[in-house]
């Protein structure tokens, strides 16, 4: 019983980095897929798969909180993917990310 209470101890700063992220998508015409993460306290990170056989054109909307909204234009070639990351000046308590993909 000591170990197990060791070992929950040890893990618990993995978790304090940890915010929820909300992503709104609107995707017309394409099949892209996303995924989300946080990579530090103060910085977020999706990555956009496109699995279809046209290129994709995305507009990435980071918003977190009272700072302003920080835009990225991306564009993901057929079959492959790319990575968006953003950095604010205060620690993200909610991110919510607007993501908006229309063919090229």
């Amino acid at each position: 019983m000591r170990k197990f209470c060791c070992v929950l101890l040890a893990l618990l700063p993995l978790s304090a980095f940890a915010y929820p992220i909300d992503v709104s998508k609107k995707i017309d015409g394409v099949s892209v897929d996303y995924t989300a993460t946080d990579v530090d306290a103060d910085i977020s990170s999706i990555q956009l798969n496109n699995y279809g056989t046209n290129d994709a054109q995305c507009s990435v909307v980071f918003t977190n909180g009272p700072e302003s909204p920080r835009r990225r234009t991306v564009s993901v070639p057929a079959g492959k993917s790319t990575n968006t990351t953003v950095k604010f000046n205060r620690a993200i308590i909610k991110m919510r990310i607007a993501l908006t993909c229309t063919p090229k």
